[in-house]
Order: structure tokens, then sequence, then C-alpha cells
């Protein structure tokens, strides 16, 4: 659990402490020349409760740290997709049945969804905007609240666009919360998802 500042850059070969793998994938690498975390997520990995298709998943990869009170998490991500809904980004999250992730999900037909998906009470939600096929690098930031979350996403890392304000029900309650990178192939394998740094501050912006 943390309450200090974490900048990992990827730029050795080793981890932060505080970082922690929930269901690692099985081919993961940091690529220290170009300073990237690597993540080819496995088949049929994502995180979804019910709404609108019914099922219930929640076995996507997710690299984490304990976090307390208000804070800024931010990355930047390339995708280079390969099947329908293959997605990396930023996560919060307290239980099974409550969380937030934000990410580009690959569309094969059209324009990629940009958006966030918010679980509460063990039903998700997911609000998406188009993203262009040609775009294939985002930078999405969470700021954390009390118990809202603010999500927004940049094209350069300097200027950000709010994607969606949301409410987490378990985090008023909960002594921590985890945060940090995911990852998912809910179809099927051969994505690979390049995160360039995390950044986790506590506080405000």
């Amino acid at each position: 659990m943390t309450d200090t500042a974490l900048y990992q850059d990827f730029d050795n070969a080793e981890l932060d402490d505080r970082l922690q793998w929930r269901c690692p994938p099985a081919d993961w690498r940091i690529d220290t020349d170009a300073s990237s975390l690597l993540i080819a997520p496995d088949a049929n990995t994502d995180f979804w409760q019910r709404t609108h298709y019914g099922f219930q998943v929640d076995n996507g990869h997710f690299l984490s740290l304990q976090a307390q009170g208000d804070f800024v998490l931010t990355t930047r991500v390339t995708s280079h997709p390969q099947h329908q809904y293959d997605q990396a980004g930023l996560m919060v999250r307290l239980s099974d049945g409550c969380w937030l992730k934000t990410s580009v999900e690959f569309e094969p037909d059209g324009d990629n969804r940009l958006g966030a998906v918010v679980t509460n009470g063990h039903y998700s939600d997911w609000s998406t905007q188009p993203l262009p096929k040609h775009i294939d690098t985002v930078w999405f930031r969470i700021r954390a609240e009390a118990e809202d979350c603010i999500v927004e996403s940049s094209l350069d890392g300097e200027q950000w666009t709010q994607l969606r304000i949301a409410h987490l029900a378990e985090r008023g309650a909960a002594a921590s919360v985890a945060c940090g990178l995911y990852a998912c192939s809910p179809q099927a394998a051969g994505y690979q998802a390049s995160f360039a740094f995390l950044s986790f501050v506590p506080g405000r912006l």
C-alpha cells in the first residue's frame, strides 16, 4: 500500500516492488532498449459483468499497486491489435463487482472505440466514442478524487479530453484501492500492447 509517488518508465528489467500482477499474462517482458512494457494478452481474457451480453468474466491481466486517498494515474499505450475488442489501458479496482477501466478497443470494421467501462454492483456499462484506425498511441489519465474518478485521454500527453466522470460505490468503505495497467484479448491471442510508463501521483491536480 502506498501514498508516495511512483514512476515506472521500464528503462530497467525490474518492476517496482509495489507493482504486482493479478492474472499475469504468459507472454510479457520489459524492453529496456525501448523503455517499454510489452504485453501479449492470453486469449479469452476480459473484464465484464453481466450487462447486455449476460456473461461474467474477470480474468484480464492487471499490473497494479495498492493506493490510499486521492491520486492521479497516467500511462501511454501503443496498440497492435488483431481481433475485435483487443484492449489495453488503465484500471482502478475495488473487487470483481466494482471497478473502472479505460482503453481503446479494436473494431475490425470502422473506427475503434475510445472509452471507459464502469462496474458497480456486478453490472458493467460502457461509454465510447469513435477513434480513427490510424491512431495507435493514446495517453490515459484517471484522477481519483474521493469515491469518484475523472477519466481523460490525450493524443499528445499535453491536451486532455474528459471521457467520463464515474462513481465507484465500494470505495468509501475500502481501506485501499488497486490501480494500474491492464490488457485483455477477449476473442483470441495475437494482440501486443506497449506501455511507455506508469505514473502514480498522490493527491489532486
